[in-house]
């Protein structure tokens, strides 16, 4: 790699590094835009286009982001972080019951209550206490969607395009992530915790290669039934499907390696798993 101190090329350097967000990377690497060995005039030909014309993302290079080994969230729960491509990812289900500004979220432990909300909540699987440590809580999207955030400070509940990000680098195609139902080979089984300790059996395909490390923590139903722990694992997406009631989330399960895209309605509840600005 060249490295002319020219302003021109700290200029590029600099811009690259403020539209990734990274904070610690080598800007004579992040300016190399366009991946072609050096940075020249065609690195700011090829920033305008990405900013302006919906030209190719930056080949990000050795710039990784910036990923912190532990998050807390404002209960003060430590979760474990992993990255996955260019996107840090907490590497354990939520489990906060306040928004960030210290508002409590409403705990809903009654069927009857919990199938007419429209406001946020939470609970744990089965109304037990005991399920929190391995699975998290579980949450309807009016919580996820709430203004106040129930994502720690720098980081956010994914939406839909952030997860098919997760799932193309793990090897899906884009027309397959863009899909829905159960899409791509084996990349379910690459976010799934290996064994069956916690999934049932044959929890097919599973390795963790990605080290998401995702757990079958079931879900509450609009009913306010609960199923398949130990059987699926679903997460939100900030993201509605544009008719009104439903939203994009995800799934894996014990017997398949792929993963689901589908919608679900909002007053479901589901876990979630965060993901660093």
């Amino acid at each position: 790699m060249r490295k002319n101190g020219s302003l021109l090329k700290l200029t590029i350097a600099i811009a690259f590094v403020v539209l990734t967000a990274i904070a610690a990377a080598d800007p004579y690497v992040c300016g190399d835009v366009d991946d072609s060995g050096g940075i020249d005039i065609d690195d700011v030909v090829f920033l305008i286009a990405y900013i302006f014309s919906g030209g190719p993302a930056p080949d990000p290079g050795c710039c990784a982001p910036d990923c912190p080994p532990t998050v807390t969230d404002y209960d003060g729960n430590l979760y474990q972080t992993v990255v996955i491509g260019d996107q840090c990812w907490m590497a354990e289900n939520l489990k906060v019951t306040h928004y960030r500004n210290g508002d409590p979220i409403p705990h809903v432990t009654n069927a009857g209550t919990w199938s007419g909300l429209s406001t946020g909540a939470y609970c744990e699987y089965d109304n037990n206490p005991a399920n929190v440590s391995t699975y998290g809580r579980l949450y309807n999207w009016h919580a996820v969607d709430d203004s106040r955030s129930i994502a720690p400070a720098g980081w956010h509940v994914p939406i839909d395009a952030e997860w098919k990000q997760l799932e193309m680098y793990l090897g899906m195609s884009a027309a397959e992530a863009d899909a829905t139902w159960w899409r791509g080979t084996d990349e379910g089984g690459k976010l799934k915790e290996a064994g069956t300790i916690h999934w049932n059996s044959p929890n097919t395909g599973a390795t963790n290669e990605s080290g998401f490390t995702a757990l079958p923590g079931g879900s509450r139903h609009i009913n306010g039934t609960f199923s398949d722990v130990g059987r699926h694992a679903q997460f939100w997406s900030s993201t509605d499907d544009d008719d009104g009631d439903d939203v994009w989330y995800r799934a894996v399960t014990y017997d398949y390696s792929q993963v689901l895209r589908f919608s679900h309605h909002k007053r479901n509840g589901m876990s979630v798993r965060c993901v660093r600005d």
